[in-house]
């Protein structure tokens, strides 16, 4: 009995662990995107909490944001995240959801810093 209590104590911590949000994130190999400008998100999620950059580059100066803060937290089963972005010009909120090696960006409100609705994959960890 010790043993599978045990068992599951350990499955569960290592299903908590799990950082899905964690890495480099971009809407540069996104097929259905906007070629006009590129969201890429610096994230490390640590526990329940996420913390990073985010940037917008573009050859329109008009999309170009300079590099913005990014805060958050991750719901309790891990699958969704609400995150604020920050910067000079505006602040946004955003909600993520993690999904097969993609995120799924959308906007809930603030202001018109970052695209309202995109997919983001993983560049790298």
């Amino acid at each position: 009995m010790k043993k599978v209590i045990l068992l599951l104590l350990i499955s569960i911590s290592t299903y908590a662990q799990t950082n899905r949000f964690t890495g480099t994130w971009s809407t540069e190999n996104c097929k259905d995107c906007s070629k006009e400008y590129v969201l890429k998100l610096n994230m490390a999620q640590s526990n329940s909490k996420i913390f990073g950059t985010a940037e917008i580059t573009s050859n329109n100066e008009k999309f170009v944001t300079g590099v913005m803060e990014i805060t958050g937290y991750v719901y309790a089963l891990g699958e969704k995240a609400q995150i604020n972005i920050k910067s000079a010009n505006g602040a946004v909120s955003a909600v993520l959801y993690a999904k097969e090696g993609v995120l799924q960006f959308t906007k809930r409100g603030g202001s018109d810093l970052v695209p309202k609705e995109t997919i983001l994959t993983k560049l790298y960890d």
